[in-house]
């Protein structure tokens, strides 16, 4: 660890969140936003589902860790929501599956401490047309975990507003012509989509009602007051 300790905001999922690091993600753009203000740390594994992200949980966020995260956006979904293929191994997880899965999910990394929050990211459409066909998605299956994942967290929301979750599936259909601009491959997001994610996520740590505010606006940042000594260009 480097100090000074900072708060720190994890990016937990597949590789929607791997790749978010990459030229125009969005991972690296939320990184940008709080800089000199948080540390983003990713921990994204490609092609994993729900399933999976229960059997390392307690890796990735052990609970005696000397710091824990002060949020955690999690994403998983897309691999959870494939079709399944009779006799050949699937990342699909059922519905119901991944409902709970993703609920255990939420209340373990609510318990790593008192001042821990949660962001889900709901599953975004894909552009059917462009993906690779040996492992089959419908955008409507997309749908279906979308508003499962929604559902699962406004049920936690309702006692704890420590969790939120943001509607990816229709915030990506908001984008004029989203099927040709958002897509890289017709799964992973181009920079339009980042910008679109990075902008829902700053929305819904604005508007949440946390204490301390996690919002970049509200947090103080590091050695503001040791100006340099002339200006560097």
């Amino acid at each position: 660890m480097v100090g000074p300790v900072r708060p720190v905001i994890v990016l937990f999922g597949s590789s929607i969140v791997q790749f978010s690091f990459g030229d125009g993600g969005w991972g690296a753009s939320l990184a940008h936003q709080y800089s000199r203000q948080a540390d983003v740390i990713l921990r994204g594994y490609g092609g994993w589902n729900s399933r999976q992200a229960l059997q390392v949980l307690a890796t990735v966020f052990p609970k005696d860790a000397p710091v824990q995260p002060s949020l955690v956006i999690v994403y998983f979904g897309g691999n959870d929501s494939s079709i399944p293929l009779p006799d050949e191994p699937s990342p699909h997880v059922p519905l119901s599956e991944y409902k709970e899965n993703m609920r255990e999910i939420g209340l373990y990394i609510r318990s790593l401490s008192e001042m821990t929050r949660v962001i889900f990211l709901s599953c975004p459409p894909i552009n059917e047309k462009m993906i690779d066909k040996s492992v089959p998605r419908t955008c409507e299956a997309c749908r279906d975990y979308s508003n499962a994942c929604i559902e699962m967290c406004n049920e936690l929301s309702r006692t704890d507003p420590s969790f939120k979750v943001i509607d990816l599936f229709n915030a990506i259909e908001k984008c004029h012509d989203w099927t040709d601009t958002c897509f890289l491959d017709g799964i992973h997001f181009s920079s339009v989509a980042s910008d679109i994610v990075v902008g829902e996520i700053v929305k819904a740590i604005s508007e949440a009602k946390w204490e301390p505010s996690l919002y970049f606006g509200d947090l103080p940042t590091e050695f503001e007051e040791m100006c340099p000594v002339r200006p560097i260009n």
